[in-house]
């Protein structure tokens, strides 16, 4: 069977040329990874890094716990705030649009020493996870915010014209008319957001929050297993962020319609 130049849904690839390729290249990773560590002539300590490996467990818990805060939050303050934007009140539009500008332009390292040392001193201990995923929301949010409004305003004003003409309220016309393309729109864009916010967790450990990066950076001032703590760190958050990814594109997919 003669393999397309460029796959499509009209011309799928087979499922045997895509096994083979994912093995191939994954192979030629493999082979590139060890014989860059056969370079290095580096001595392997798995066994003593293993020792901790309840400590790296529990950190890996925890920073899906902030994701799984993270996530629909800050889908939800990207929302409003994106909504906010297209308000017809000139104060709420021009508020939101100092937050986004403010949040997308400051790093996120700033903001949580900023919100940290307004807000979060006051709360006890118990709540600094609870804070920490707060304050990445509200950063993430930001970005998220643009993503749905560059979605919503590629939707074509003949459609809201149509829609007006058939007596739809504007929240039926968000509702039935905008959301569903400005979600099909802003999928692949979410999807490396997702996956940001999920990496960007790594910097609640400067709050003293226990996640993943923190558990591994305390292992190895104990060790010195450098290698042996951060390949597996690499691995526990592709865990994470794969799924997301896959399950994005497979939305995707099941938006997609001809033009």
């Amino acid at each position: 069977m003669r393999v397309p130049l460029i796959a499509d849904d009209r011309h799928p690839t087979p499922a045997w040329a895509r096994v083979t390729s994912f093995v191939l290249a994954l192979a030629l990773f493999g082979g590139i990874c060890a014989g860059a560590f056969a370079l290095l002539n580096y001595q392997w300590q798995w066994q003593l890094a293993g020792s901790y490996w309840r400590l790296l467990w529990d950190g890996w818990l925890t920073t899906l716990g902030i994701s799984a805060l993270a996530l629909p939050l800050s889908c939800l303050v990207g929302l409003l705030f994106a909504l906010a934007r297209r308000s017809p009140w000139l104060p709420l539009r021009d508020f939101a649009r100092i937050y986004v500008e403010f949040t997308r332009g400051t790093p996120l390292l700033v903001q949580l020493f900023i919100y940290w040392y307004a807000f979060g001193q006051k709360l006890s201990t118990d709540y600094r996870l609870l804070a920490g995923g707060l304050i990445l929301s509200l950063f993430e949010g930001a970005y998220i915010a643009e993503i749905f409004r560059a979605g919503i305003e590629s939707i074509g004003a003949t459609q809201l014209e149509a829609a007006r003409a058939l007596g739809f309220t504007r929240s039926q016309t968000y509702r039935y008319v905008i959301f569903p393309q400005a979600l099909r729109q802003s999928l692949p864009p979410l999807a490396g957001q997702f996956a940001s916010i999920i990496k960007d967790s790594s910097l609640l450990s400067v709050l003293g929050i226990a996640e993943f990066s923190l558990a591994a950076s305390q292992v190895n001032s104990i060790t010195y297993t450098t290698f042996e703590l951060y390949l597996p760190i690499a691995f526990g958050y592709l865990i994470l962020t794969l799924p997301i990814s896959l399950w994005t594109q497979r939305l995707e997919s099941r938006a997609r319609f001809e033009t």
